[in-house]
């Protein structure tokens, strides 16, 4: 049975989804924080080298054949992290991002993971009540990871469990 026409649909990256990543993350960071940080512009301007050629995966949401979101599972120095994740301001409130961060916590489980980070802005109030939802927990400023971006002020983790 196809798809509804609003049903959206979650898959990985596919070659030539790098200047959707681009737009989507671009769109919402300049929206909250009127402006690219440096890591920023390395992460999406290259996300071939900097996520998937690093060990991570790229999720999109896709409705109507139109790609309305996007998560990243990074491989890091501090196991896997939750980034870049981002939803068009037209389709926001639809649960897209909870259907993202569902899959990005699938593929996390997929790939071993026993815990997962990420980090975010104080700001970005729905989008920590989305983390929180699914159970991450926020860490306490002595134990903030260092982090290349400077708008950072919210660390949290979500203890997957050992792998059996």
């Amino acid at each position: 049975m196809a798809p509804s026409p609003s049903e959206v649909t979650i898959r990985e990256f596919e070659p030539g989804d790098e200047t959707a990543f681009q737009q989507l993350n671009e769109e919402w960071i300049i929206e909250f924080f009127d402006s690219l940080e440096p890591q920023d512009e390395t992460v999406i301007n290259d996300p071939q080298r900097n996520i998937l050629g690093a060990g991570g995966r790229i999720f999109f949401a896709v409705r109507q054949r139109q790609i309305v979101g996007c998560c990243a599972l990074v491989a890091g120095l501090h196991g896997y992290e939750v980034a870049k994740m981002a939803v068009m301001a037209s389709a926001r409130g639809a649960g897209i991002g909870t259907k993202l961060l569902e899959r990005v916590i699938a593929a996390a489980r997929e790939l071993g993971a026993t815990r997962l980070f990420l980090e975010t802005n104080r700001k970005l109030g729905p989008a920590i009540r989305l983390y929180e939802s699914a159970g991450f927990r926020h860490l306490p400023p002595e134990r903030f990871y260092p982090s290349p971006y400077a708008r950072s002020n919210v660390q949290m983790e979500l203890e997957l469990g050992r792998v059996v």
